[in-house]
């Protein structure tokens, strides 16, 4: 038996200001529904996102995290220069970065941020 991966979920406390961090990525969200809403990622995969309120009527004992991300994103760009641009955007719009871009040595420019519920997001290219 397989499995195929077919999307990544983000618990999130602001449905709107989530949707609007993950836009600077390209994605296009559907229109919320229920609390919940999700984007096409290419090949297949989706990225869901729900608000707690939604994921609390069926996990009641669901709880917020603590600490460190315990998801992160990546997204792959097609310069460094492009890292260092989209890092320079998510800053200048008001988000958190964790790490900003550097020449990480196994050979990509890297860069981290935070989105608006504390989940990891990197940003990458070949150098």
């Amino acid at each position: 038996m397989s499995a195929k991966a077919a999307a990544i979920g983000i618990v999130v406390a602001d449905l709107a200001v989530s949707v609007a961090f993950y836009e600077h990525f390209g994605l296009a969200f559907a229109d919320p529904e229920h609390g919940h809403t999700e984007a096409a990622l290419g090949d297949g995969l989706r990225l869901m996102l729900d608000t707690e309120e939604s994921i609390q009527t069926f996990t009641s004992a669901w709880t917020r995290p603590f600490g460190s991300p315990r998801t992160t994103v990546c997204f792959e760009f097609e310069t460094p220069h492009d890292v260092d641009a989209k890092f320079a955007e998510l800053m200048d719009a008001g988000f958190h970065g964790l790490r900003g871009p550097w020449d990480a040595p196994w050979g990509q420019r890297y860069a981290s941020v935070i989105d608006p519920d504390g989940s990891g997001v990197d940003l990458f290219a070949a150098l």
